[in-house]
């Protein structure tokens, strides 16, 4: 009997979603944002410790509203990693700012900051610093602030990879800068399908980014507008699904270490393989992430034996869509060498042993 095919990643609902679902749609109610959208985001509030939390559609367009709400628009630079999903980028390159590459930290694949100093110009506006799969900086958030600080810069945190990660100093990845995103698109740890939500501790910014999301309204369910505003509102749906996924975040947080360990376990001693390093007291690895040597022969190994792998990003400036000179070293190793394994949620335990057996047996372990 043939195994069932072991997929990198797939979204889990299960019954309490359904039922939650059925049960707003036997109220009647309009669908678009309301009272459950406000009790999800009152949820993640409360669990990032976060004064307020803003959600939208998606977790490109938080990024572009957090740019909008800044103030941020043609002509200003805005710093992102070369290495990170093309949404960073584009969510600014959407409203006329310009994304300037710079290049990340080989062990955590998080902005490198001495580069961020270099690659700082009168016209930059703000760092975008992506925690890669849950992951801080070894510089640490601290010096980031101080640098965003000293040349009067914003910090946006792309957390959009990091609900369940937390910084050393016990403060949740994406509190610490002006605003922090986040991501509930269907590879997240929680997911509503699509959507995104923005988090701050600024009463004046959050107040913009409710305005700015909701076609700029003086006032819910008016027309009268004092603001240039947009349509990036959540629906009610999404937000039955956020309710009940957030009640399993932190059963998920604890199941995504454990596995991360397993393949750990399981990989240590082969040669041709290396997964990075995490701090699974504070951190939550999204993804289980790797350098990977012959990368496209043990994709086609692991297939053929019903085991499914992903590309990890390649280096955003060498991809068509930009072109942009420059030579980013580690993010160039990336696009050679990075490969995602199985990182289901649900995946059993047995699996990744089974997986691990078969790298090893790849590589002669």
């Amino acid at each position: 009997m043939q195994r069932e095919f072991i997929m990198q990643m797939q979204p889990w609902f299960g019954d309490e979603e359904k039922r939650s679902i059925s049960a707003y749609m036997d109220e009647n109610g309009f669908m678009t944002e309301f009272k459950r959208t406000e009790q999800f985001e009152k949820m993640i509030a409360e669990y990032t410790g976060a004064k307020h939390c803003i959600v939208v559609n998606n977790g490109t367009i938080s990024l572009t509203l957090a740019a909008l709400a800044l103030n941020i628009g043609v002509g200003d630079d805005v710093i992102v990693p070369n290495f990170t999903m093309i949404a960073t980028p584009n969510s600014v390159k959407m409203i006329g700012a310009s994304p300037v590459f710079v290049d990340v930290e080989p062990e955590t694949l998080c902005l490198n900051i001495e580069l961020v100093k270099k690659a700082i110009t009168p016209k930059t506006k703000a760092i975008m610093l992506v925690s890669a799969n849950g992951r801080y900086p070894l510089a640490g958030v601290e010096a980031f602030v101080a640098l965003a600080n000293e040349k009067g810069l914003y910090l946006i945190e792309d957390s959009a990879q990091s609900l369940g990660s937390y910084y050393p100093n016990g403060k949740h990845i994406g509190t610490v800068g002006v605003l922090g995103s986040f991501s509930f698109s269907a590879p997240k740890i929680i997911s509503t399908g699509q959507g995104g939500c923005l988090v701050t501790n600024d009463d004046d910014v959050a107040f913009r980014l409710r305005r700015l999301k909701d076609f700029g309204r003086s006032g819910g369910g008016n027309d009268i507008h004092d603001w240039i505003g947009y349509n990036f509102k959540f629906t009610e749906l999404q937000a039955c699904l956020g309710i009940e996924q957030m009640k399993k975040l932190a059963g998920r947080v604890e199941v995504k270490k454990i596995m991360y360990r397993r393949f750990q376990e399981g990989l240590k001693a082969v040669q041709g393989i290396r997964l990075f390093d995490h701090d699974l007291n504070n951190t939550t690895p999204w993804f289980v992430d790797s350098f990977a040597e012959r990368r496209e022969e043990l994709q086609a190994f692991l297939k053929a034996h019903q085991i499914g792998t992903r590309i990890m990003y390649p280096p955003i400036n060498k991809q068509k869509a930009y072109g942009v000179a420059g030579e980013h070293p580690i993010s160039d190793l990336v696009g050679q060498k990075g490969l995602w394994l199985p990182s289901t949620t649900q995946l059993p335990l047995e699996d990744v042993d089974y997986i691990c057996e078969k790298i090893r047996s790849f590589y002669g372990a």
